[in-house]
């Protein structure tokens, strides 16, 4: 299948040139990918050109995406190959990732055990979390997989199971779910008190197919799932994912980027919902980068939140752009100390 997202397009990023708010203000990128693809690629030298445009980037979490997966051994076990092949990409730079969320299929059940095991052996000890393909909606224009899992997965039996093995592993888990699934990641999360569940991409507010983002109903409905969730105290949420293409928003379709003041008036009435649901020390901000990159641009996306938190103490602010995805991720805090001075080079 073709790629749902915009394709990243360098010379149209650079028709909007921002300068760079707050520049002092620790980050931690909460979810970024790496891939080699037809579509195009993001490797170390792409998330370094980014991390280093001017912000003051500390550190990241990769987050899984079928890149370098083992084209032969055990079936199970060819998602540790992405761990290899990220690790390998990322020589010399310990914090880019500094955490790494997996792939292990928790349809496996108990018997996924052996597997995080692998997984764990091979990160370096930066395995944090493990994540699944989950984000599934009946109609055909509601996707952001190129390969969309069946229906399903997350209410099943064997997946519960799978889950309560990353709980006993010490790992959180990462869920990309539509807001028509949340009911079914609050049942998950419910169950499992032990274990970390991190809502990703605000919980997938939608904006395509049969949903209207600005009919009070969707945005009801969205909000009233969320804040279900947010009643449970091991859930986590991910503020970012807004240059998907199932969100609605089209950016990529201007002839200009949009500038951070147009994303952060765009977006200030999730971002703020989910602050004002989960506190700023279960909330993070994510790039989810390459993904949302054929939409604007990593300086603009971080100027963007950067506006939507004007308001906030520092302390809210340091929670949200690098504390509560450090403690989430068991990534140390040194690295965001104010005076350390440590910027990536």
């Amino acid at each position: 299948m073709n790629s749902p997202h915009h394709i990243v397009r360098e010379d149209w990023l650079a028709l909007a040139q921002e300068k760079v708010l707050a520049p002092d203000q620790p980050i931690l990128d909460a979810h970024h990918h790496l891939w080699d693809r037809p579509e195009g690629r993001y490797r170390t030298e792409e998330l370094m050109g980014d991390v280093c445009a001017g912000h003051d980037l500390r550190a990241s979490v990769y987050v899984q995406c079928r890149t370098g997966y083992r084209t032969e051994g055990p079936e199970d076990l060819r998602p540790v190959g992405e761990v290899e092949t990220i690790l390998n990409w990322t020589a010399g730079h310990p914090t880019f990732p500094a955490a790494i969320v997996a792939m292990a299929d928790l349809q496996l059940g108990d018997a996924v055990r052996p597997v995080l095991d692998a997984l764990s052996a091979a990160a370096d000890g930066r395995l944090r979390g493990i994540r699944n393909t989950t984000a599934w909606h009946p109609d055909p224009a509601v996707r952001s997989n190129p390969n969309p899992p069946p229906d399903g997965l997350l209410r099943s039996a064997a997946f519960l199971e799978g889950a309560g093995a990353v709980a006993e592993h010490g790992l959180c888990l990462d869920v990309w779910a539509y807001q028509t699934q949340l009911d079914e990641v609050y049942a998950l999360a419910a169950a499992l008190p032990d274990l970390t569940v991190v809502i990703d991409h605000c919980g997938g507010p939608l904006g395509v197919g049969p949903h209207d983002r600005f009919a009070p109903e969707t945005f009801s409905a969205w909000r009233n799932a969320m804040a279900r969730l947010a009643d449970l105290p091991n859930t986590r949420v991910k503020i970012g994912g807004f240059g998907l293409n199932v969100m609605g928003w089209r950016y990529g379709d201007a002839p200009r980027p949009p500038s951070s003041l147009k994303l952060a008036g765009d977006w200030a009435l999730w971002v703020n919902t989910c602050i004002d649901l989960f506190g700023p020390t279960r909330t993070m901000f994510e790039s989810n980068f390459p993904v949302d990159k054929g939409q604007y641009s990593y300086r603009t996306l971080w100027n963007a939140f950067k506006r939507l938190t004007a308001g906030h103490s520092q302390d809210s602010r340091d929670a949200l752009f690098w504390q509560s995805a450090a403690r989430t991720y068991g990534i140390t805090e040194q690295i965001f100390a104010h005076d350390n001075g440590r910027k990536p080079s």
